[in-house]
């Protein structure tokens, strides 16, 4: 849908092509219109764009940071893993949503700092998980073979632990994609989206400008239900498809589903 927009419902539409305000659903208008008249099918479909451009955007910030992070601190171990472990710590442990609300109110709302401030809060999560998976790949045989054949650590980092922790960096950028998006959307309901002239409304921007005109009291579900409706599918459908490539290629959740398979059934007990 964020692709094909302009396929769709046409290009985004300017001031030009506002219509009468607050019409309900109808054949010209199929999610009616906002308090400025603008087409809400419109807005909804253009919305997309900015709430999947954000979120992968942010995802791709983090999955950097937290995989070079993880790789170091996992292979050279000691002092280098002990101060990247606490910088971890110290962004686990802080609430992230005021974090990244306060952050994004004192930088000014625009497309970057809210990239910017989504992946700071991201990156732990995905260093974290390289990190414990480095720290086992770094005793494997093939490991050994690579140091004693003169391998230096950045060849090795490169060449044989990179590539084995890749599927589980992936697994975790999915997952801070749904994160990101939910994110966009909590920090545009309160006011700190991407706005400016010409800019294109986020669906919790439309969320936002719903609410402010209480579109709920008034009963004008065309409004508010599309863009909450949408929020909950896509952060859902991120959220779900990165569980299951994490399931599938986390060592440690493949073992433990697999010893939850090979466990036997109690017998029936025989009849008397």
């Amino acid at each position: 849908m964020a692709l094909l927009a302009p396929l769709l419902v046409g290009p985004y539409q300017s001031s030009l092509q506002f219509t009468k305000p607050d019409q309900p659903p109808s054949s010209q208008h199929l999610l009616g219109t906002d308090e400025s008249g603008k087409d809400i099918l419109n807005l909804l479909v253009y919305g997309s764009r900015v709430s999947v451009l954000i979120g992968f955007a942010a995802s791709f910030v983090a999955m950097v940071i937290g995989t070079a992070l993880g790789l170091v601190a996992g292979y050279y171990g000691k002092v280098t893993d002990q101060l990247i472990s606490r910088v971890t710590d110290f962004f686990l442990v802080i609430p992230w949503l005021p974090f990244v609300l306060v952050l994004v109110a004192v930088l000014g709302p625009s497309l970057q700092t809210i990239i910017f401030a989504i992946a700071l809060v991201s990156w732990p999560t995905t260093t974290r998980v390289i990190r414990s998976q480095v720290l086992s790949l770094k005793e494997r045989q093939f490991i050994e073979r690579a140091r004693a054949v003169g391998a230096g650590k950045a060849y090795i980092l490169r060449k044989h632990i990179l590539p084995n922790v890749m599927p589980l960096v992936w697994a975790e950028s999915v997952l801070t994609v749904s994160s990101a998006v939910f994110t966009e959307a909590f920090l545009s309901f309160f006011g700190l989206g991407w706005s400016g002239i010409g800019a294109i409304e986020s669906w919790g921007q439309m969320v936002n400008n719903a609410y402010n005109q209480l579109a709920i009291l008034r009963g004008q579900w065309w409004y508010f239900l599309p863009p909450g409706v949408f929020i909950t599918l896509l952060v859902l459908g991120f959220a779900m498809l990165g569980y299951g490539i994490e399931e599938i290629l986390n060592p440690a959740l493949k073992r433990r589903g697999g010893a939850a398979a090979t466990k036997k059934k109690p017998r029936a007990s025989a009849a008397p």
